[in-house]
C-alpha cells in the first residue's frame, strides 16, 4: 500500500463521487445512521440552547467558557480509562447505556428551565454529568462504526459518513434550535433532544451482530492502560496526531464556546442568528466530510490535514474581521470545512493505525485530547474574549491554526514511513 503521508505537496486528493455512500450496503450501519442523525440533530440543538441559556442568565463571556470547561474537563480525567473498558466490551451495549444517560440528562434539563429553576449552578452540574457521558460515547461510536462494515478499505468511508451525518445534524439542530428558543424558549429544545435519543436505543436494538470481536487479553486493567499508552506514545505518526489534536483543541475549537457572544456584541443578532451561523458552520463541515468520504483509500490523507488545518485558520481570520453576517457566514463556511476535515482524517489515521486490539484505548486518546483539551481552551478563549473581544479572540486562533499546520507539514516525510511499515503489519496480521 501507497504512504499515507506523501513525500511531496500535491493536490491529488483521490477522490471519486461515486464512492461516497458504499457503506450503506450494510444493514447495520444503515440503522445506525438513522439513529444517530435524529439524535445528532437534537444534541445540536441543546448543544445551542444551553450556551444561549447560559448566556442569557449570565450575560457574560466568562461563563460561556466555564460551562464548557464543566462539560469537557471529564473526558480529559477519566477519557483514557474509558478505553481500556471499551476494548473489554460490546461497543453496542456501551452506547446503549449512554444514550439511557443521555436522555435522562436532556429531561432533567427540560424539567428545570419549564419548572423556572434554571439557574447556573444546576447547568454546571448537569454540564460534568454529560461530561463523564461523553467520556465513554464518544469513543465507543468512533470505534463502532469501523464495526458496522466488513472491507478494511470500506471503514475510512464509515468513518467519513459517519462525519457527514454529524454535520448534517449540526447544519439543521442549530438552525431549528434558533426558531424554536425564538417562538417557544429553551426547554423545548432540551425536551426534544431527550427524545432523540429514543431513535437511537431503538436502531441498536434492532440490529443483528455476528459472534462478538472482542480480543481477551489476560493483562490486567492497569497494564491494558500502560500498553495503550506506550503504544500511543512511542509511535511517531499517532503520538503526532494526537499532539496535533490537543494543541487545535485548546487552541482553535472552542471559537464555537464564543459564537453567541459574537452574534450579540458584534453582529448585533439574536438566537436566529445564532442557529444560522451555526448551521453555515455544519453546512461547510458536511461538505468536508463529503469530500472525505469521496476518497478512495487513505492515500495522501497526511497532506489533506495540513492544507484542511490551513483553510479553518484563514475562516477564523476573515470571522475576525466580519462586521455583518454575510460575510461570517463565507468564513463560517471554511471554519467548518477546514474542523471537519482535519478531525475526520486524523480519527481515519489513527483507526487505521491503531488496529483492533489498540483502537478503544487510542480512540478514548483521541477522545482526550480533542474534547479533554476544549475545557481549558474555553476557560483561556472565554478569559481572552473578556480582555480584548472575541474578534480579537478568532484573529489569534485563526493565527496559530496556520502556524501549527506549517510546523506538521514538515514532520510529515519522517512520519511516512513509520506509518507505511505499520499499514502493511496489520494486513499481513
Amino acid at each position: 500500500m501507497a504512504g499515507i503521508f506523501p513525500d511531496k505537496l500535491n493536490w491529488n486528493l483521490n477522490l471519486e463521487f461515486g464512492l461516497i455512500f458504499r457503506a450503506f450496503k450494510y444493514r447495520n450501519f444503515r440503522l445506525y445512521f438513522t439513529g444517530q442523525g435524529i439524535s445528532q440533530i437534537g444534541s445540536w440543538a441543546q448543544s445551542t440552547a444551553l450556551s444561549w441559556l447560559v448566556y442569557r442568565l449570565t450575560g457574560s463571556t466568562i461563563y460561556l467558557g466555564l460551562i464548557g470547561f464543566s462539560n469537557q474537563i471529564p473526558t480529559f480525567i477519566i477519557g483514557p480509562f474509558a478505553g481500556v473498558i471499551i476494548d473489554r466490551l460490546p461497543r453496542y451495549k456501551v452506547l446503549l447505556f449512554t444514550q439511557l444517560l443521555g436522555m435522562l440528562q436532556a429531561i432533567i434539563l427540560a424539567y428545570l428551565v419549564f419548572s423556572g429553576n434554571a439557574n447556573i449552578h444546576y447547568l454546571f452540574i448537569l454540564a460534568v454529568f454529560q461530561g463523564i457521558i461523553t467520556a465513554f460515547d464518544m469513543p465507543a461510536r468512533q470505534t463502532f462504526v469501523v464495526e458496522l462494515v466488513e472491507k478494511k478499505d470500506e471503514k475510512g468511508n464509515a468513518i467519513a459518513l459517519n462525519s457527514m451525518m454529524f454535520n448534517l445534524a449540526r447544519i439543521l439542530g442549530p438552525s431549528a434550535a434558533g426558531f424554536i428558543i425564538a417562538g417557544f424558549g429553551e426547554g423545548v429544545c432540551f425536551l426534544l433532544n431527550g427524545l432523540s435519543f429514543l431513535a437511537v436505543i431503538a436502531t441498536l436494538m434492532l440490529m443483528k451482530f455476528k459472534t462478538s470481536e472482542i480480543i481477551q487479553e489476560q493483562s490486567g486493567f492497569w497494564a491494558r492502560l500502560k500498553d495503550g499508552i506506550r503504544f500511543a506514545s512511542n509511535f511517531a505518526p499517532v503520538r503526532t496526531i494526537l499532539i496535533l489534536v490537543a494543541f487545535n483543541s485548546f487552541a482553535c475549537f472552542s471559537y464555537s464556546i464564543l459564537l453567541s457572544a459574537f452574534v450579540k456584541e458584534v453582529l448585533k443578532g439574536e438566537a436566529h442568528t445564532l442557529g444560522l451561523l451555526m448551521g453555515c458552520t455544519g453546512v461547510g463541515a458536511l461538505f468536508g466530510g463529503t469530500v472525505l468520504g469521496m476518497r478512495q483509500g487513505i492515500k495522501g490523507m497526511g497532506m489533506f490535514m495540513f492544507y484542511c488545518a490551513l483553510i479553518f485558520g484563514v475562516g477564523l481570520i476573515g470571522l475576525s474581521f466580519s462586521e455583518n453576517v454575510y460575510t461570517a457566514i463565507i468564513f463560517l463556511l471554511m471554519t467548518g470545512f477546514g474542523m471537519i476535515g482535519q478531525m475526520a482524517s486524523c480519527n481515519t489515521i489513527l483507526q487505521t493505525l491503531s488496529g483492533n486490539v489498540m483502537r478503544g484505548r487510542v480512540m478514548s486518546l483521541y477522545t482526550t485530547a480533542y474534547i479533554g483539551m476544549m475545557p481549558f481552551g474555553s476557560i483561556a478563549s472565554g478569559a481572552i474574549a473578556h480582555q480584548i473581544g472575541v474578534a480579537h479572540t478568532y484573529l489569534v486562533s485563526g493565527l496559530l491554526s496556520i502556524l501549527c499546520a506549517i510546523i506538521f507539514v514538515q514532520f510529515l516525510p519522517i512520519l511516512r514511513k513509520q506509518a507505511t511499515e505499520r499499514v502493511k503489519d496489520l494486513e499481513l496480521s
